[in-house]
């Protein structure tokens, strides 16, 4: 099958190259960067450089590579985030919000059956139930909130993939990226965060978080290449759990101490009102449909093994 990947040199994309080509699909995978190309070649797909903000010069890329499928995991997030600063995720609100939008356009123009998308399984309501399914609604953050574009780009960016005529639209819809490359890495700005005990448990923990490996993610993607009906699913592990739970675990496979404890107060002072909501309030995330109708499972099924065999 003729894949184009958009954002292949990214955390995802990186192994997802690697596992398309083993497959046997002829993959096209863009990269802003040219010091990447090359790897992306050497994993079997075939570069092309472009700068996905620059629609005219990205519409080129898709017309030419005439692709089956479409795979969108562009994002541009900095080395680490700072929930209390609205340019941290500007450049990837942009991508999800005009990027988005533009490239189910073109992939549909171009003849592509299919177009997998990016988004995230951390964007639920904080009401109802801990643990929810794709058909929970999505937070909205006050005006003003720093991270107030998020949800808005996260809503166009899926509605343009499900929406677009005459393509078949799957909303992949990750947990927390944890292994190489990710901020849950063991050299990421978070374990960084952690040895350093910056990074509390906040109040009760009872923020529940989900999890998944990125390799994990990137066998998830490739299953519903062929598979599943349009729509969104939620990619993560089986054990959505509270940060009071799993942030221990975490510092233990770093080799850090354990963390802290801190008031809802004093955290929505040092580290924003979001990332406290978080702490405390954060929905976690079914697998179930994506395991019933994706044909797909993940390598560790709890990040209570994958942090101890991937991090430690």
């Amino acid at each position: 099958m003729r894949v184009l990947l958009a954002g292949a040199s990214g955390v995802v994309g990186r192994p997802l190259t690697a596992l398309l080509a083993g497959a046997g699909h002829d993959v096209v995978g863009t990269t802003r960067s040219r010091s990447k190309a090359e790897a992306i070649r050497a994993a079997g797909a075939e570069p092309a450089i472009v700068d996905a903000l620059d629609l005219p010069a990205l519409e080129a890329v898709v017309a030419e590579a005439r692709p089956e499928v479409v795979i969108n995991q562009l994002t541009a997030l900095p080395d680490a985030l700072d929930f209390r600063d609205p340019d941290s995720l500007a450049a990837t609100n942009r991508l999800r919000s005009e990027v988005g939008p533009a490239l189910a356009r073109m992939a549909a123009e171009a003849g592509a059956r299919r177009l997998i998308a990016q988004s995230v399984a951390f964007f639920y309501a904080p009401v109802g139930d801990r643990v929810v399914s794709e058909d929970a609604p999505l937070m909205e953050l006050p005006d003003g909130s720093p991270m107030a574009a998020g949800p808005p780009a996260l809503r166009e960016l899926e509605r343009s993939a499900l929406e677009t005529p005459g393509i078949e639209g799957v909303i992949l819809r990750y947990g927390y990226f944890y292994g190489p490359g990710t901020y849950y890495a063991a050299d990421g700005s978070i374990a960084e965060q952690v040895r350093k005990r910056r990074f509390p448990v906040i109040g009760a923990g009872t923020g529940v978080f989900s999890f998944i490996h990125v390799d994990d993610a990137a066998a998830a993607t490739l299953a519903a290449l062929e598979r599943g009906a349009p729509g969104a699913y939620n990619v993560s592990d089986d054990e959505p759990a509270p940060m009071s739970e799993w942030l221990p675990a975490f510092a233990e496979a770093i080799g850090a101490k354990r963390p802290r404890r801190v008031p809802v107060c004093l955290a929505r002072l040092f580290a924003g009102k979001e990332a406290a909501g978080l702490a405390t309030e954060l929905r976690g995330a079914s697998n179930a449909k994506a395991r019933r109708e994706l044909g797909w499972a993940p390598r560790y099924a709890s990040w209570r093994q994958g942090f101890r065999e991937a991090l430690g």
